[in-house]
């Protein structure tokens, strides 16, 4: 009962939080609509970086990210994410190094204020619509053409089960293959414990990891479900390691 009551009062706490600093950002994130791509995206991303800096110590997140180094100089990558909590994608923009977008529902573009945030971050997809499916294809490959790093969440929604990953979709792995770009798998852990999806209004502070797998080559598949199935078992065995998803 305490618990449940103290989740509630995070919940708040963390959103007054999250409001008072989003619209510290807001304006300079707006005003980089005026400069050109990957340059753009850049500021977005470092502006985000600074955001969630202030953020997450305020709410109580304790962020730690581990294989930065993975991200070699003058490359860029496919990078591929599991996905439990709302929470993910305030860690992996900012935390992936350098230029990244990621792919987003269109829903959320909509909300007022956040929504311009939102889109500078983003390749919006509205599911509903075929036409959209193909146009963001072609926008994430426009943007690994342009230098910037492509984050995907290969679940396609949270993992509600009770298994490491749900079953993956095919986009992130056409996309590594079509192209030739790698991919790197990044493993998330704790953000179930802060936002639980059988929970709602409810907001628990704690730890939350960002772990980079080794780089994985889509030439040394012979067909792209081979590379789905590879990159898989990678982040299957590496969240059986713990119950911490």
């Amino acid at each position: 009962m305490l618990k449940n009551i103290l989740g509630r009062v995070f919940t708040v706490w963390g959103g007054i939080v999250f409001i008072a600093t989003m619209l510290i950002f807001l304006f300079p994130i707006w005003a980089t609509r005026f400069m050109a791509e990957p340059n753009r995206t850049k500021w977005v991303m470092q502006l985000c970086r600074w955001w969630m800096a202030i953020f997450f110590p305020m709410s109580g997140v304790r962020l730690t990210i581990k294989g930065r180094s993975k991200f070699k100089k003058g490359e860029n990558y496919v990078v591929v994410c599991n996905h439990n909590s709302l929470m993910d994608v305030p860690l992996t923009s900012p935390g992936i190094p350098g230029a990244n977008k990621t792919i987003a529902k269109i829903e959320m573009s909509k909300v007022p204020l956040f929504g311009i945030i939102y889109k500078r971050g983003s390749v919006l997809l509205d599911r509903k619509n075929e036409e959209s499916r193909k146009s963001s294809y072609n926008e994430m490959k426009q943007v690994l053409a342009q230098g910037m790093h492509m984050c995907i969440y290969p679940e396609g929604t949270r993992n509600k089960t009770n298994n490491p990953l749900k079953s993956f979709h095919d986009g992130a792995f056409k996309l590594s293959y079509d192209t030739g770009k790698k991919m790197i798998p990044c493993i998330i852990r704790g953000t179930r414990n802060m936002l639980p999806i059988e929970k709602t209004f409810f907001f628990w502070p704690g730890k939350a990891s960002m772990e980079f797998l080794d780089a994985v080559d889509p030439k040394d598949f012979s067909s792209q479900p081979a590379l789905k199935e590879h990159v898989f078992k990678l982040m299957w065995d590496n969240l059986s390691k713990s119950s911490n998803y």
